[in-house]
Parts: C-alpha cells; sequence; structure tokens
C-alpha cells in the first residue's frame, strides 16, 4: 500500500545511501598514513553494502509506484562526511561516519514507524537495512574508541 509518509521517507534514504557511497568511496581512496589501512577497508567493504541498501530501496520506491530519484532530484547533507583536506585525520572520517550511521539509523526508525500496521514489506525492508547500519555504527565506535586510547596512552 502506498503511503504518503513512507515514499518521502524511502526517497530521502535512497538520497543518503547513494551519498553515503559517495563519501565513503572519497575518504576510502584520500585517506593516508599509519593507521589508516582499516579504516579504509572497513569504508571499502561498507560500500557495497551501501549501495546494495540504495538498490533495495529503489526497487521498493518502484514496486510502490514511484520512480526512484535520478540524480538531479537528490537533496546532499552529508557536511561531516565530506574528505578533510589532511588525507591523515582519521577522527575526522569517523567522526563523519558516526554521524552518518546515527542520522541513518533515525531515517529507518522512521521509516518503520510510518509504515507499521499497513505496510509490512517496507516495514521488513527497513528493520533489515537497520540491522546492518547499526553494524557499521558498532565497527567506527570501536575505531573511536582505539583512537582515544592511543590518544591517551
Amino acid at each position: 500500500m502506498k503511503s504518503n509518509t513512507v515514499i518521502p521517507l524511502l526517497q530521502k534514504a535512497y538520497a543518503a545511501e547513494l551519498e553515503t557511497v559517495q563519501n565513503y568511496l572519497a575518504n576510502s581512496v584520500w585517506l593516508d598514513g599509519l593507521r589508516a589501512q582499516e579504516i579504509v577497508e572497513a569504508l571499502a567493504d561498507d560500500i557495497a553494502d551501501e549501495l546494495g541498501h540504495a538498490e533495495k530501496i529503489a526497487h521498493r520506491l518502484k514496486q510502490l509506484g514511484v520512480c526512484p530519484p535520478g540524480s538531479l532530484a537528490l537533496v546532499r547533507n552529508q557536511e561531516s562526511l565530506q574528505p578533510s583536506a589532511d588525507p591523515t585525520d582519521l577522527h575526522h572520517v569517523v567522526r563523519g561516519v558516526l554521524d552518518a550511521e546515527r542520522d541513518a539509523i533515525a531515517l529507518y526508525e522512521a521509516i518503520i514507524g510510518a509504515a507499521d500496521g499497513h505496510d509490512p514489506v517496507t516495514a521488513d525492508l527497513a528493520v533489515r537495512i537497520l540491522a546492518d547500519e547499526e553494524k557499521h555504527r558498532c565497527l567506527f565506535e570501536g575505531f573511536l574508541k582505539g583512537m582515544e586510547h592511543r590518544k591517551a596512552a
């Protein structure tokens, strides 16, 4: 069932997933330094997940009779995830990823709430993607804790 509330949220999630792919790709290529490799690899792995999320959302939009937005209709707002001028600034990237993951988690929780009771397929999709986003957040929280521990030592 098409919902006036669910559709805009799915479109927003689709745009956010694609923006995340762009920013993860840029950061994974740009980062340098002794401790960057683990973060670069995590970002590269997560690119496939985020692109898969966008693809699933695009298919769901089509199933709901809505065309997935083209590039000119996509809003961009991940300011904290933009690559730093300093390619060794790992804190900047990790904090940006955490901001993006927290935003994604809140968005998927909103989709679940909007779809609850009348669109179980969309709710199920959002629950599955939410689990992935929580996994990504947890990984990058671990990176941040490790950096803070090294800084304190």
